[in-house]
């Protein structure tokens, strides 16, 4: 008998090499990132929209590990799930049976969409929209998808095709035959869709990378040009989706706009399990798999697990029983609006966007000169600097996690729990207008991390 595996000893033994044992064996890059920018925080618990650190020092998360932790961490009823599904000694993927959980999820996400009929189950957001892209290509017999500039939609080597930042694509060519248009533009859409080879169109309806929200009524307008031209339309509702914006779906926000193809993910993990799901239409799932022989042309190995399914049951079942939807609505347009209210306040703000509790801050040229001119070096080394300066004070300072929201942007994206409250939006309004007095005194320690920002920055070029 093979001696018994002791976790808990084994973190006790060597949960102190964390940072040591990722730069050996796993992306250097990390670490070293980590502690250039101060963030090599080790972590010891989670729970809600809180961690603490070894000291007792409790950190609020602003993040929610990029979206998927909707229902924050460890949540009670989730764990339970857990739980019971593995004590349930369920005889899963046998691959040659119908097991019930899979179906009874289905059920459950199908009823926020009653335009759409059928589910796949995969097991990543990047894995939802490969199911989306193939399911789009097959159904209409056209090989081109359409995205939008600045897109995100994973990092596969399919979604990565649709994916609007070149950061992410160069170095990974040949990518599959897809062409960008910006967001919000029709005339691009109407364009490319008279060219008659286009099988969809997918979209966020607020992009993650800077959060930018569809134009009002484009995405109405945008399905009834695909529709004519007998195209696809496809959400992207991977990080948008389950509440986080204030609806249950981003795309419901506006009325009469009913994809064909729906991708989920994230928050629908309840944090512990991975899972994506492909909503669809019942003619396009019906036409690809148009016959028994094609039963499994396509299929996910671990798609469709019974701990995943009872993650997903769970988050629903919360979801619906402890109205978080419509906390998100009402704890993101407080949060929104409070931060909106420092933009006459301080001039290195330049906006506040965003719905639900998925919020923008993007910063721009300050009018004063000194300011400017030290706005204007920032700028010379690289765009984004400024963004990276007040996050890291939010950390070391408040012991609040964020993160600038893509590459080369001014911008901060926060995208908390939907769990938070006021006592989070009061604690989090406070820290930013610290850091905010801090940036416009024009001296003190996050001007001297801004050199340092600047000189890494140089040295990596």
């Amino acid at each position: 008998m093979s001696p018994e595996f002791d976790l808990g000893a084994l973190l006790a033994e060597r949960g102190g090499e964390r940072y040591e044992l990722h730069a050996k064996y796993l992306n250097h890059q990390l670490p070293r990132m980590l502690h250039t920018i101060g963030f090599d925080k080790v972590y010891e618990r989670a729970e809600g929209a809180h961690f603490w650190d070894a000291e007792g020092n409790d950190y609020l998360d602003m993040l929610a590990g990029f979206g998927v932790m909707g229902l924050g961490r460890h949540h009670p009823v989730v764990r339970k799930a857990l739980h019971d599904v593995l004590d349930a000694r369920l005889a899963d993927l046998t691959r040659f049976d119908c097991q019930p959980l899979p179906g009874l999820l289905a059920e459950r996400l199908l009823a926020h969409s009653p335009h759409l009929d059928r589910v796949f189950f995969g097991n990543s957001g990047t894995e939802a929209v490969e199911t989306a892209l193939k399911f789009a290509r097959f159904a209409t017999g056209r090989p081109r998808v359409l995205y939008c500039d600045h897109a995100f939609h994973g990092l596969t080597t399919g979604s990565l095709s649709v994916n609007g930042e070149s950061g992410f694509r160069d170095g990974f060519a040949p990518l599959l035959p897809d062409t960008a248009v910006p967001l919000g533009d029709l005339d691009a859409l109407a364009r490319e869709l008279k060219k008659g080879d286009v099988a969809a169109l997918i979209v966020e309806p607020i992009q993650g990378k800077g959060v930018h929200e569809a134009p009002p009524g484009y995405l109405r307008a945008a399905q009834e040009l695909l529709r004519k031209h007998k195209a696809l339309l496809i959400a992207d509702e991977v990080q948008t989706g389950l509440g986080r914006t204030g609806d249950f779906y981003a795309h419901q926000h506006e009325e009469g706009v009913e994809p064909d193809l729906v991708c989920v993910a994230k928050a629908l993990s309840g944090g512990y399990v991975p899972v994506g799901a492909t909503l669809g239409k019942d003619w396009i799932f019906k036409k690809v798999y148009s016959s028994m022989d094609r039963v499994l042309v396509h299929s996910a190995s671990f798609g469709a697990n019974a701990q995943a399914m009872a993650a997903g049951l769970a988050v629903l079942a919360v979801m619906e029983n402890d109205q978080i939807v419509a906390n998100a609505r009402a704890t993101g347009e407080l949060l929104k609006s409070r931060l909106a209210a420092l933009t006459d306040k301080y001039e290195l703000l330049a906006d506040v966007r965003g719905r639900g509790l998925m919020i923008g801050i993007e910063f721009g040229r300050p009018a004063s000169l000194k300011l400017r001119s030290r706005w204007t070096m920032l700028q010379a080394a690289r765009k984004g600097l400024f963004a990276q300066m007040v996050v890291v004070p939010l950390l070391q300072r408040h012991r609040i996690l964020t993160q600038v929201s893509g590459d080369h942007l001014e911008v901060i994206k926060l995208i908390p729990p939907l769990t938070v409250d006021e006592s989070d939006v009061d604690r989090f309004v406070d820290a930013f207008t610290d850091v905010m007095d801090d940036a416009h005194s024009g001296g003190g320690l996050m001007w001297d991390f801004g050199k340092t920002l600047i000189k890494q920055a140089v040295a990596n070029r």
